[in-house]
């Protein structure tokens, strides 16, 4: 017999998100993100680490290009970095990248972009969603 293992797609809410717009961005509904997070209202935390859904990769979901415009500081920036730096794209010079999104952050995002052939606004600094995928993000540890 054959198992298959799937891990919790995760979404770290960032300042001023709100449940309505992450079903929306994520193509679910807000009941649904409710019942997965055993939420009883619609408050949210920046910070806060809701379950998207269970049949994840272990990568985090593409958040969105409005996300990172928002200057986020979560862990996410922190495991996108660590990837940059896999990939040879890093541009951290000290102090080493940290959680705060940050114009190093940008700098080798753009980078990236540019290694695997995107050019002019496709190549902005800022993560999208074909770029977003190749990079594979892992889901940081709770």
């Amino acid at each position: 017999m054959t198992t298959t293992q799937t891990r919790d797609a995760i979404y770290y809410v960032v300042k001023d998100d709100n449940l309505s717009e992450i079903a929306e961005l994520f193509r679910t509904t807000v009941a649904k993100l409710k019942q997965l997070n055993n939420l009883h209202g619609d408050i949210i935390q920046p910070g806060q680490r809701l379950i998207i859904s269970h049949s994840g990769d272990g990568t985090v979901p593409f958040p969105g290009k409005r996300w990172f415009h928002r200057n986020p500081d979560n862990p996410v920036v922190l495991a996108m970095a660590r990837r940059l730096v896999q990939e040879g794209c890093g541009t951290y010079h000290s102090p080493e990248p940290d959680t705060k999104w940050s114009p190093a952050d940008k700098a080798s995002y753009k980078k990236f972009q540019e290694k695997h052939g995107f050019s002019g606004p496709d190549a902005d600094g800022f993560p999208g969603p074909k770029t977003w995928k190749m990079l594979k993000v892992p889901t940081p540890p709770a």
